[in-house]
């Protein structure tokens, strides 16, 4: 065994003893919640959501650790399941479940059969995905996710936060604040944050310095990102207290590292291409947001899987927009 800038690695090309190579997988899962194959990374993400909220960071654990878990037992791919893939989507649906739904012992039940499904469906998608060679990306957790909060109405012992939108027809929106340095500069860091639905300053910054230790590029996007979501909310004159608090950026942050880090090589071409996505990101986070409404259901990542697949699947016929060589369904 030895200790990499990834994580641990067999020095031999044999597997690591389980005792090792699970939380290492785990860890690796909670890191490719946005992208990144590194435990390194995945200890960081957990340490800054653990800064803001126990209950999230078990929960971000837990998750992860139940999602790999069900792909080792059914038999996944080991080497999908040594890159984290099975467990991030896990990850995203216990935090998710913990942030909308009363905390109460039916909620975890809930949390450890979410996760474990949520491998299934990846399993699911990757198979129907390699069709078109696109990637699954976070969409499992949004499948999953949504289905438990859509079943509130039928559920009478599943509780929601006031976190979990009311349910009507969207109103009209107004300028609302006004935004100053201090807002900029939160929301910069919150948008990278509300990835795993943390409102935290210190927790983007470790977010932050997660992408940093993985690849500087993903750092740097992750942030032009969460500036660009923004910058789009402000002028279009999007509320100042969703503006501070990260609401339009962490799918435009997610948006940025996939095509500025990893689907797409770097370039002139590329970076313009991706800056559009980005920007297209945030437009699609507040019309994804109004639709769902009537459903009283948060768009999640959504918009941020929606866009990436249109901009991947567009790529195969701009020739100066060069694709990164990946693996299908990474």
């Amino acid at each position: 065994m030895k200790i990499s800038s990834s994580g641990l690695l067999s020095a031999d090309g044999a597997p690591l003893p389980a005792i090792l190579e699970f939380p290492d997988s785990v860890l690796r899962g909670i890191g490719q919640v946005m992208l990144q194959n590194n435990s390194w990374t995945g200890l960081l993400f957990l340490i800054g959501i653990f800064c803001n909220s126990t209950l999230f960071g078990l929960g971000a654990l837990a998750g992860a650790a139940v999602s790999t878990a069900t792909a080792m037992v059914l038999g996944a791919d080991r080497s999908r399941v040594r890159a984290g893939m099975f467990g991030f989507n896990g990850a995203l649906v216990a935090i998710a479940l913990l942030y909308f739904l009363e905390p109460d012992a039916l909620t975890w039940t809930c949390v450890v059969f979410a996760s474990l499904c949520s491998s299934i469906v990846m399993a699911a998608m990757l198979r129907l995905l390699q069709f078109w060679q696109i990637p699954v990306l976070t969409a499992p957790f949004v499948l999953t996710s949504m289905c438990f909060f859509l079943a509130i109405a039928r559920f009478g012992r599943l509780h929601s936060t006031h976190l979990l939108p009311t349910a009507g027809l969207p109103a009209s929106a107004t300028v609302e604040g006004i935004v100053t340095a201090s807002t900029v500069a939160q929301g910069l860091f919150n948008g990278i944050a509300q990835v795993c639905f943390q409102g935290s300053v210190v927790t983007g910054i470790l977010f932050a310095l997660g992408l940093l230790v993985s690849s500087r590029r993903a750092c740097a996007a992750a942030l032009l990102g969460s500036l660009t979501g923004l910058v789009v909310a402000w002028g279009m004159g999007a509320a100042e207290p969703a503006i501070r608090a990260g609401a339009f950026g962490f799918n435009s942050v997610l948006t940025a590292i996939a095509l500025w880090s990893v689907f797409l090589r770097p370039g002139a071409h590329s970076l313009a291409y991706g800056a559009v996505a980005t920007i297209a990101t945030a437009v699609a986070f507040a019309a994804i947001s109004a639709a769902l409404e009537p459903l009283g259901i948060p768009a999640l990542t959504l918009p941020f899987v929606l866009v990436v697949w249109v901009f991947v699947l567009a790529a195969a016929h701009f020739p100066r927009v060069r694709a990164a060589v990946i693996q299908p369904g990474a």
